[in-house]
Parts: C-alpha cells; sequence; structure tokens
C-alpha cells in the first residue's frame, strides 16, 4: 500500500530526465524518461523509510540520506539530489502532505526564528562550535564561511576569499587608518584581521561561539595584532550603548538574527554608528520573496537560521533610520565557493570520519550540496547593504568600490568566468 502510493507520487513527480527507484524487495521501476538528463537512482532500503517518505516528503528524504537508508546507485549524492531539485521546482505540489507541511510551516516560521539571546547562543554553538579541526578541512586558509567573489570563476578558493574581503573593505571606506570597526558576528577573525593588518582599523569582532573566539584570539596573538584587534563573546544586542565606532561590518551573520529582529538589529547599528559612520551587511537571501527555511536544514545543521528576501530586510532598513547607500547582489558566487568546498570535503573525508563518523560525512555533505543546489537553481542568492546615516558619508558613485579592489591580475586570474555547476 505504502509502496503504491509512492509509486503514484513519482509518476507524476519525475517529468525531467529519469530516476531508477530500487525497492526494499530489490525490484526497480523507471520514473521519467532516459532520452533527457540527468539519469540516476537510489536504493530505498526499508519499508518504514518508504511510509516516512510518504508523511513527511522534506524532512525524511534528508534523514534517509544521512541515515544510508537511502543511498545513491550509479550517480553521486549531487547528482541525486540536483535530479530530485529539478523535479521538485516544476512538479513539488503533487505531494499532497508536502504542500500541507508546507502551508503550515509558513504559519509558524516567526516563531522558529525567535532568537532571544540565550537561544540564539545554543543556536550558534549547534554549528560554529563543533571540532575546530573540521573547518580548517575544507575551507580556505583565513576560514572564512562565507560567499567568496569570483571575478571570473577560474580563482582558487583563496584567491576569491580575499579578493570578497578587499571588496567589502572597499565599500567600507577605509580612508584612514586608526578607524574604529565593529565586526558583528567575527567568525574565527579573519575579516577583522585583514581590516586591521590591510586597512590599519583598530577593529572590535563579536560572536557568539566560543570555539570561533578561542580560535580568534589565537590568530590575533600569533600575528602580533591583539593591540589592534579585540573579540569578545558578546551578543549584538548586548553592545554597550555608549560604544560609537565609525564602521560596522556583518558577514554571514544576518541569516542567525530572524525577522522578528530586524528592527532591532538596524536600530542597534544606528546607534552605534557615528554620525559620518558606514556599515556594509553581506548575508544570503531570496530572490523570490519571503519563503521558509528546510526543515531538515533547520534541524540538523543552522536551529533558528533563515535567509530572508530584500524586501523583508529592506522596511527595517528605513524604519531604523539608515540610508541604503548601495545594494549589491551577488548570484553564482556561493555556488561556486561551495562546490570548492564539496570537494575539499570529499579530499578530507576519512581524515573527517576519524572525527566523527560516516553519518556525519553524510550530514554534512547532503547540506553542502542543499546549499550549492539552492544557489544554482533555487532563489538563493547574497545581498551586500551599504548603509549610512547621512547622504554625505559615501562617495557619489561607485568608481571606489572598483578603485579598492585586486586586479585580477594581481589575483594571477585572466580567463572569462565559467559558473556553470559541475559535480
Amino acid at each position: 500500500m505504502m509502496r503504491d502510493a509512492l509509486d503514484a507520487i513519482l509518476k507524476r513527480f519525475v517529468t525531467i530526465g529519469q530516476i531508477v527507484v530500487h525497492w526494499p524487495d530489490g525490484q526497480s521501476t523507471r520514473y521519467g524518461t532516459a532520452d533527457s538528463a540527468p539519469s540516476v537512482g537510489f536504493r530505498i532500503h526499508d519499508t518504514r523509510t518508504i511510509r516516512h517518505i510518504l508523511l513527511d516528503p522534506e524532512l525524511a528524504v534528508g534523514e534517509a540520506l544521512t541515515d544510508a537508508r537511502v543511498v545513491p546507485v550509479g550517480c553521486t549524492m549531487f547528482e541525486l539530489v540536483d535530479a530530485v531539485i529539478r523535479n521538485y521546482r516544476a512538479n513539488g505540489a503533487v505531494h499532497p502532505i508536502g504542500r500541507l507541511r508546507h502551508f503550515l510551516g509558513g504559519l509558524s516560521r516567526r516563531l522558529r526564528q525567535h532568537n532571544p539571546a540565550g537561544r540564539a547562543r545554543r543556536n550558534v554553538a549547534h554549528h560554529y562550535d563543533l571540532n575546530g579541526r573540521l573547518y580548517s578541512l575544507f575551507l580556505d586558509r583565513d576560514r572564512q564561511y562565507s560567499c567568496a567573489y569570483f571575478a571570473t570563476g577560474h580563482e582558487t578558493l583563496e584567491e576569491a576569499q580575499a579578493a570578497k574581503k578587499q571588496h567589502i573593505a572597499a565599500k567600507l571606506c577605509l580612508d584612514r587608518p586608526g578607524l574604529q570597526v565593529l565586526d558583528i558576528g567575527c567568525g574565527w577573525g579573519g575579516m577583522a584581521l585583514s581590516l586591521a593588518r590591510d586597512h590599519g582599523a583598530l577593529v572590535t569582532g563579536i560572536t557568539l561561539s566560543a570555539e570561533q573566539l578561542h580560535e580568534a584570539r589565537a590568530r590575533a596573538a600569533a600575528e602580533g595584532l591583539s593591540d589592534r584587534v579585540t573579540f569578545e563573546l558578546l551578543d549584538y544586542r548586548a553592545l554597550d550603548p555608549g560604544r560609537r565606532f565609525d564602521r560596522i561590518v556583518s558577514v554571514g551573520m544576518f541569516e542567525h538574527v530572524g525577522v522578528g529582529h530586524y528592527d532591532a538589529f538596524f536600530k542597534i547599528v544606528n546607534r552605534a554608528l557615528h554620525p559620518d559612520g558606514v556599515a556594509l551587511l553581506h548575508a544570503i537571501g531570496r530572490t523570490h520573496g519571503a519563503g521558509q527555511t528546510s526543515r531538515w536544514i533547520t534541524k540538523y545543521i543552522f536551529p533558528g537560521g533563515y535567509c530572508p528576501a530584500l524586501g523583508e530586510v529592506l522596511p527595517a532598513v528605513e524604519r531604523s533610520g539608515l540610508i541604503a547607500t548601495d545594494i549589491e547582489v551577488l548570484r553564482l558566487h556561493y555556488a561556486e565557493t561551495i562546490r570548492h568546498w564539496r570537494r575539499r570535503f570529499a579530499a578530507n573525508r576519512d581524515t573527517i570520519a576519524a572525527i566523527y563518523d560516516d553519518r556525519f560525512c553524510r550530514m554534512f555533505e547532503l547540506y553542502l550540496v542543499l546549499s550549492e543546489l539552492a544557489f544554482r537553481h533555487g532563489s538563493h542568492m547574497v545581498f551586500q547593504i551599504q548603509l549610512a546615516r547621512g547622504q554625505t558619508a559615501v562617495p557619489l558613485t561607485r568608481d571606489y568600490i572598483q578603485a579598492g579592489r585586486p586586479s585580477l591580475l594581481d589575483l594571477g586570474v585572466s580567463r572569462p568566468g565559467d559558473l556553470h555547476a559541475t559535480p
């Protein structure tokens, strides 16, 4: 009965390429047509998994792949998930229970994004306080855990992450040494250290991750920058109301704020900026309006996380009194960034499995695959919003941004771009 129900759904669901399902009893069924790509397959190991997929497809498929109760056959996890997502975008509404759960998820999304200080710290610890060695095995040397900047698509990950930092620094208008900079969500300290080292800034980085705080402080001491960069375990809402900064930057942290807290976030940025100050917000967003975070991602990867549409962000900016002086949308840059991460993770999989286990590796691989495909085929992008309190805080034209970035020759790159998907 359960198999018949899933069979009926798959017949309507698979209209792009071909998906071959290998059932628990050893039989196989082909859905779609082999005349068009992609052509993939997977094996379902037990009837309980079929029941879970029918009752809660969004969560159950991810859990089954993580637990190896669904395994790719004749393809990689990337290729399998790519095929499923392509068909989901075209025919996702054919699953009646899936439609209902999506509707109910929309009603409760504000509650799931409620991130008071204590919950925010627990959410951050869930992902960022993992074994520190894990991130060194797939990120770049500077541990930039956010979208890189690919001018052509042929840069190395290190080059593209260096270019990202330069691009952001240019938008911060660091026109003189000694500027006081606040880095909200400083990660392992790479951005703060670069601003101090390369631009003479005096930087305060704040984070909710104890693991990141320890690493950032150690890096500052090792580079002899402890007199120019300080790191604190601090929620942005606990920032001393009397502190003022010339510049504020936040990279890859806003996704953890929650829609209900946007007004507070931007009001605090406004309060902390000097009247002639400049802020730069770099975050993942959506191109097609408000949505919801995958329930699998929320449960296993980023509890409380949400990537907003600009239409959800800009009203809060306007209410805060800040001026949006520049907005840039980066589209395939993050897909390319994650492609590099996936390849490095795969190259170090045995080492990571020794730190954790195979199940963790499958979970993390699925997270990286889902994330990359969200940028390649979904509605995800990255936005950078430059903010100021006054109209004259930044130059009248955008020429200064290009002037502040390294040239392609500086990066050793001269070929035209190619950001197409590769497994």
